[in-house]
């Protein structure tokens, strides 16, 4: 299917009236919910509208991942603060952000059929998770008003893939006769 951009801006605004439409539509048939709770669903949706975007555009308009990674992962923050009312991780959860970007280059590459950029994304998602692990630990070692056995297994299991990682281990390389020390005459 070929769309131009007439047709993108058409359906970009189609399903943001659709999204209200229905939003105005569940407030009417259910009135006892707390929307105050629900909030944090508008931002998801509109870091899926980045997506809506980027499947209308095509290939050419794989950068639109990244922004709906950013705003949709915000999103899923604000939701989980939401639910656990466990503010202070905000501390730490900017470093998701980080994360939130490597999913978007990741998600941009798979869909425009860019290996490098996949392998860009999941690198800079691997810094991310590893500074949310330490940011997080660091922060919630201080609070410590949460779960105080999350960070902890999450240090743990950090220093586990640094240590297989960097033994080279996960890499499923062959030792090649160039790799291995040469014998002492």
């Amino acid at each position: 299917m070929q769309t131009n951009r007439s047709n993108v801006g058409a359906l970009i605004g189609g399903t943001v009236l659709i999204a209200f439409g229905l939003l105005a539509l569940a407030g009417q048939i259910f009135r006892n919910l707390d929307w105050g709770f629900l909030w944090p669903f508008a931002v998801i949706g509109l870091g899926a509208l980045f997506f809506v975007a980027m499947f209308a555009g095509g290939k050419q308009a794989a950068g639109f991942a990244v922004p709906g990674s950013i705003v949709g992962g915000i999103g899923l923050v604000l939701l989980f603060q939401n639910i656990t009312q466990h503010w202070e991780s905000m501390s730490y959860f900017w470093t998701l952000i980080i994360l939130f970007v490597g999913a978007g280059v990741y998600l941009m590459g798979w869909y425009g059929g860019d290996a490098e950029q996949k392998r860009s994304g999941w690198r800079i998602m691997k810094v991310g998770l590893i500074l949310f692990i330490i940011f997080g630990a660091f922060f919630e070692m201080i609070f410590s008003s949460f779960d105080g056995f999350i960070f902890p297994v999450l240090l743990i299991l950090l220093g586990l893939y640094l240590v297989v990682a960097r033994s080279g281990l996960l890499a499923g390389k062959k030792n090649d006769s160039n790799d291995s020390i040469p014998p002492v005459s």
